[in-house]
């Protein structure tokens, strides 16, 4: 299209100068209209009819170029911009995914904190309980001693009588003994055994001929275990 544009451009302009020529010749002392004005020969090429390839190839070719990278820019652009949001969705997707188990975990551990907090009131309530059953029944077995007491007291202050009295204490001391016996309390054996520290608190340091030192050799205080348990130590006196 644009080669026969051209073409047609250089015909009208040879037309146009032979015209003026011709109408000049016929007018006598009328200046020619085409002197000093220069006149667009057309080249071999147009009179030929034939294109110039080099002026008319090479601006399309740099166009369509361009219009190739650009694409290819963009193309690009869009390829990254892809990615990037690819990337964006799944940091996302395991941002969210980390929330759900740290709320998972956070409801396991409150569960957790609650039951053990449960369990802690209903152990404290048991031990309590336990406590309250053993006294109650401690107690109740002690009562026929302390009415035992009131009796010997009773005799004691009516006849007088040290024998009786003496007699009635001693059954008393026997019945508070099996009492406590019976919750599992037993007296520490000391009198003639070597001092044991774990068991035994010298507090009198004694020389007695035809013993071994550091035998026990006398009892200050009765010392007593309670369930395998040394839950008072005897006093005791010690040969040096």
């Amino acid at each position: 299209m644009k080669e026969t544009t051209a073409q047609q451009a250089g015909e009208s302009a040879a037309e146009a100068a032979e015209a003026r020529k011709a109408e000049g010749a016929e007018v006598d002392g009328e200046p020619d209209a085409t002197e000093g004005v220069d006149v667009e020969e057309p080249t071999t090429a147009q009179q030929a009819g034939e294109p110039e390839p080099a002026a008319a190839e090479e601006p399309a070719a740099a166009d369509e170029q361009a219009v190739t990278e650009r694409a290819d820019d963009v193309a690009e652009d869009e390829a990254a911009a892809d990615v990037v949001e690819a990337e964006e969705d799944a940091i996302a997707a395991d941002l969210e995914k980390a929330r759900a188990e740290a709320e998972s975990y956070l409801d396991d551990l409150r569960r957790l904190q609650a039951d053990f907090d449960n369990y802690r009131k209903r152990t404290l309530r048991e031990q309590t309980a336990r406590t309250a059953s053993a006294s109650q029944a401690l107690v109740a077995r002690l009562l026929p001693v302390l009415d035992n007491f009131e009796l010997a007291v009773s005799a004691s202050e009516q006849s007088r009588d040290f024998d009786r009295m003496l007699k009635g204490v001693e059954m008393v001391l026997g019945a508070l003994r099996e009492v406590l016996e019976g919750e599992g309390l037993v007296k520490i054996e000391a009198e003639g055994k070597p001092f044991d520290p774990e068991r035994h608190e010298a507090v009198i340091a004694v020389e007695q001929e035809d013993t071994a030192p550091g035998t026990v050799v006398g009892i200050v205080r009765t010392g007593y275990e309670l369930g395998g348990k040394v839950l008072r130590p005897a006093m005791v006196k010690v040969a040096k």
